[in-house]
């Protein structure tokens, strides 16, 4: 296992995390399998991983209940543990430290190491900061339960960059893969952040699994003619890691085979090793699934701000990666959660008003407005009455259980 150090601290990281999002499920389908998670929890860290990524919005809560089993027998002193606060929990200064304080029950812990305000928005931001967010993250830290604070973002790079520089923060979690070079932060957001001395951790370096496989055939067909022998996983992550601004790639591993094969891929996973063949190959692979894509956008936001609210590319993308990866069910649930208000405020394709001012700054020259229809039509069915329902019912249920957070994918 190799690890890089966290700018401000001299922590040194494991440069491969586990994230506690997908966690295997039991045979029925129904709840985590506890017993192999903690097996194959403590595996990796048996075999060097040091750095544990959960959230109350995981399995409803049930991941950070089974990081804090699987932690007991000294486990627990052998890794950096990363955790989070669920921004459309909080509703006052003190539900911040009672939601705390119950992940440090929940956890069997007395501090939380790595503290991230999780999946921020412009808009979860402001909220959190007029409710005295920053004060309770200074106070976490002074008094202990916390050691550092960071945050993590889909957000576009103009607003992760104004996140970054609102606060004294140690790190931050972007998604980050060969497909969203231009995306999200991106890559000048990962150098924007190592520049301010944070470290960067990275969710989503397979897009939810789907890098890893089943990939399109086309694509699969460039990886066999490479002389260089990988499977797409390994691809992918080798890609991250070949980047010296980041700090941690976290992976939801669920399977022992995945864990052995990221294990040995992060053995020797130095920044800078590709060769220039090998980048060329992986860069054949980007254009392919550009190619395939039913928009190409290609995320530089030209075409925002739309004067309806509409998040132009972050449409296109959950589209696009609905149609590329027909296997996998989450791009709508995420669209549900990043445009349809779920998470913050509204920024559906349903919303836009065919004003043209997009097309006109576009320098792809798409139809952006007939694009849209195509996504409104297939991605927002029911959503306009699903989302009440998951806003309030979950809600009213986390309230009972005094477990707050709902299943956001990360």
């Amino acid at each position: 296992m190799l690890y890089r150090k966290v700018p401000k601290t001299g922590d040194e990281l494991s440069i491969l995390g586990f994230g506690c999002m997908r966690l295997p499920a039991k045979k029925s389908g129904s709840g985590i399998d506890e017993d192999r998670a903690i097996r194959q929890l403590r595996y990796a860290i048996d075999h060097g991983v040091n750095y544990l990524d959960t959230a109350p919005a995981y399995h409803f809560g049930r991941s950070e209940q089974l990081l804090g089993r699987a932690l007991e027998d000294g486990y627990r002193n052998k890794v950096r543990l990363a955790t989070k606060l669920p921004p459309w929990s909080v509703r006052s200064r003190e539900d911040m430290d009672q939601i705390l304080d119950g992940q440090l029950a929940t956890l069997k812990t007395d501090h939380i190491d790595y503290y991230l305000l999780h999946s921020l928005t412009r808009e979860s931001f402001d909220h959190l900061k007029k409710l005295g967010v920053l004060q309770f993250l200074s106070q976490a830290k002074k008094d202990g339960r916390i050691r550092y604070a960071g945050f993590s973002t889909h957000a576009d790079l103009p607003a992760f960059k104004e996140i970054v520089d609102a606060y004294d923060w140690t790190f931050c979690q972007i998604q980050y893969n060969y497909l969203d070079e231009k995306n999200q932060a991106g890559t000048e957001g990962l150098e924007y952040a190592h520049g301010k001395n944070l470290a960067v951790m990275i969710m989503e370096p397979l897009r939810g699994g789907n890098l890893g496989g089943p990939v399109p055939e086309e694509v699969q067909k460039i990886w066999d003619k490479s002389p260089v022998k990988r499977s797409p996983a390994a691809w992918a992550f080798r890609w991250v890691w070949d980047h010296p601004e980041v700090t941690v790639v976290l992976s939801g591993m669920n399977d022992e085979a995945n864990i052995e094969e990221n294990l040995k891929t992060a053995a020797d996973a130095y920044p800078r090793s590709l060769t220039e063949e090998e980048l060329v190959c992986i860069s054949s692979v980007r254009d392919t699934y550009w190619r395939l894509m039913k928009v190409g956008c290609t995320g530089c936001r030209y075409c925002m701000p739309c004067p309806a609210g509409v998040d132009i590319p972050g449409c296109f993308s959950l589209y696009n990666a609905h149609h590329l990866f027909p296997h996998d069910r989450s791009a709508k649930f995420q669209y549900f959660g990043h445009h349809g208000g779920l998470m913050g405020g509204v920024s559906y394709a349903g919303l836009c008003k065919a004003c043209g001012k997009c097309e006109k700054a576009c320098p792809q020259h798409l139809p952006i407005r007939n694009r849209l229809k195509d996504v409104s039509k297939e991605m927002e069915g029911g959503m306009r009455l699903i989302i009440p329902v998951l806003k309030g019912g979950l809600w009213c249920m986390d309230k009972a259980k005094k477990l707050k957070g709902i299943f956001i994918p990360d």
